[in-house]
């Protein structure tokens, strides 16, 4: 029984609603607080089991790369003034047993394109995919939640939650029915309806599981607009063969793709930080 031991982390997108900070740094390197936007995603998949990170990076993405490799110079300084705490969170920043793969989509082809570019090594194993502009925090993580789902109904899971109808333009809405607690069949997933058209108001987050067989689909259905690869449409037809579950996941969700959520997470995350979080919550508190 194969468990869930790779992850995809589609990190080559622009991130044009973030300019001009993004203009040569990645939006997955936005700090929350003190922790790029990647690590949280990152951690999040090492506490659900994965040790395989594959990232799918395009140009102008090597700070993610240069984050998680060793920084000689930086670990020399802080050893030569002896700042111990911060070389160990320097040095640990993940597990020895994690390995970074890194893997070039050459061009902006869409999500589904994205994941595709990651079969070479994926392979015939089911694996993740999380959009890291997608903050989610749970206990347990929600990817370990989804794994866990995985584990006892051995199909792609994807993570959902309700949204406002006005609002299932920006989302792929699902059609599904309740089969167990927070769990539910979907019949029908469809990219970003008109609210007076969608299904439901259940929307996929930047949450999946998938079964390797979701790479034949990618290869084979049309592009959509733009030219792109949808991979709301590769789960579309995967449904024809095979069962896919959504998730309500036990969690909150911060859309740190867009400004508002970055700052929600940014000052929830402060809050709570053990060196700045009761300060910062003064501060708050006086404003």
């Amino acid at each position: 029984m194969k468990k869930v031991r790779k992850a995809v982390f589609p990190v080559a997108g622009l991130g044009t609603r973030f300019l001009p900070a993004t203009k040569a740094s990645p939006k997955e390197m936005l700090p929350i607080v003190d922790k790029p936007l990647i690590q949280y995603a990152v951690e999040e998949a090492v506490e659900a089991g994965v040790t395989d990170m594959i990232f799918v990076t395009g140009r102008s993405k090597r700070a993610i790369e240069d984050h998680f490799d060793k920084a000689y110079e930086l670990e020399n300084e802080l050893e030569r003034k002896n700042k111990t705490e911060m070389l160990d969170f320097v040095r640990n920043l993940l597990p020895k047993n994690i390995n970074c793969i890194y893997l070039r989509q050459p061009e902006a082809l869409g999500l589904g394109h994205a994941v595709l570019c990651a079969k070479p090594v994926v392979g015939d194993e089911p694996f993740a995919v999380l959009l890291a502009d997608d903050l989610l925090d749970g206990k347990p993580a929600v990817l370990k939640q989804m794994t866990d789902t995985y584990d006892t109904y051995r199909c792609s899971v994807l993570g959902v939650q309700d949204v406002p109808r006005a609002d299932t333009r920006s989302y792929g809405i699902v059609d599904a029915k309740p089969v167990a607690d927070r769990l539910e069949r979907i019949a029908a997933i469809v990219e970003k309806p008109k609210p007076e058209e969608a299904p439901s108001t259940l929307a996929v987050v930047g949450r999946y599981i998938l079964t390797p067989r979701i790479f034949h689909h990618l290869e084979t259905i049309r592009p959509g607009a733009g030219g792109e690869i949808q991979l709301t449409d590769g789960i579309a037809s995967l449904l024809a063969e095979e069962q896919v579950l959504a998730y309500r996941y036990d969690g909150v969700r911060y859309d740190c793709g867009s400004k508002l959520g970055y700052l929600q997470a940014t000052v929830v995350f402060g809050q709570r930080h053990p060196e700045v979080g009761a300060a910062f919550t003064d501060y708050l508190k006086g404003l």
